[in-house]
């Protein structure tokens, strides 16, 4: 039995999922994994449930959990985490952005991934909860980490892999994420610069700081 992967559908974890089919090019390797499609809250319920192996999760439900040195980090700005004027009310897609609202004390709307990312790409008002927290912190931002319950040698591996390879995502698959996401490949590919994946000593001390808190 192979390793069944919990998938986030983001762009953020485009670089990743790139690497993964570049990387997996053996029909045996292809064989050994699987993809469980599904929202970050969801996912962390399907690795704490064992019902996937492997996972990048929301970092409020990392602790405890074997990691890798993998995350999804922002140093300042992200663009896909906001918060909107108006009411406060969570998004039931998340965990670590509705937790992070409540720690900078912030009262608003929640709005996470994509649908951030496009709110905010059509000039509307929001506060990108990366900044405000790196302006408090003077740290990095730790959406998520790479976690897993099984097949730690296998993941681990990866991780390490992805962290010193260069992944270029090939034009038609920028053409088609972006079609398919409703903005241009060029605020794709910008958007995609921002965000980082090697978990460094600033973005551990971030998180540190951030579950204490």
């Amino acid at each position: 039995m192979g390793v069944l992967f919990g998938s986030i559908s983001y762009l953020n974890l485009l670089p990743f999922q790139v690497y993964l089919k570049k990387h997996l090019k053996s029909s045996s390797a292809k064989m050994g994994f699987r993809y469980k499609r599904a929202v970050p809250s969801k996912i962390n319920r399907a690795l704490q449930r064992r019902e996937v192996h492997a996972a990048f999760i929301s970092s409020i439900a990392s602790r405890k959990r074997h990691c890798t040195n993998l995350g999804i980090i922002a140093k300042r700005n992200v663009y896909s985490v906001l918060l909107i004027p108006g009411q406060s009310q969570n998004d039931p897609a998340s965990a670590t952005s509705n937790q992070l609202a409540k720690v900078l004390g912030l009262e608003g709307r929640v709005l996470i991934g994509d649908a951030a990312l496009k709110y905010y790409l059509e000039g509307k008002p929001g506060i990108d909860m990366a900044q405000a927290w790196h302006e408090r912190t003077g740290l990095p931002f730790v959406f998520a980490r790479l976690c897993y319950n099984q097949h730690g040698k296998t993941i681990q591996k990866m991780a390490k892999q992805f962290a010193h390879t260069r992944t270029r995502i090939p034009q038609y698959m920028l053409k088609k994420e972006s079609q398919k996401r409703g903005i241009t490949p060029k605020q794709l590919s910008w958007y995609l610069e921002h965000i980082h994946y090697e978990m460094d000593w600033k973005a551990k001390r971030g998180l540190k700081k951030f579950l204490k808190m």
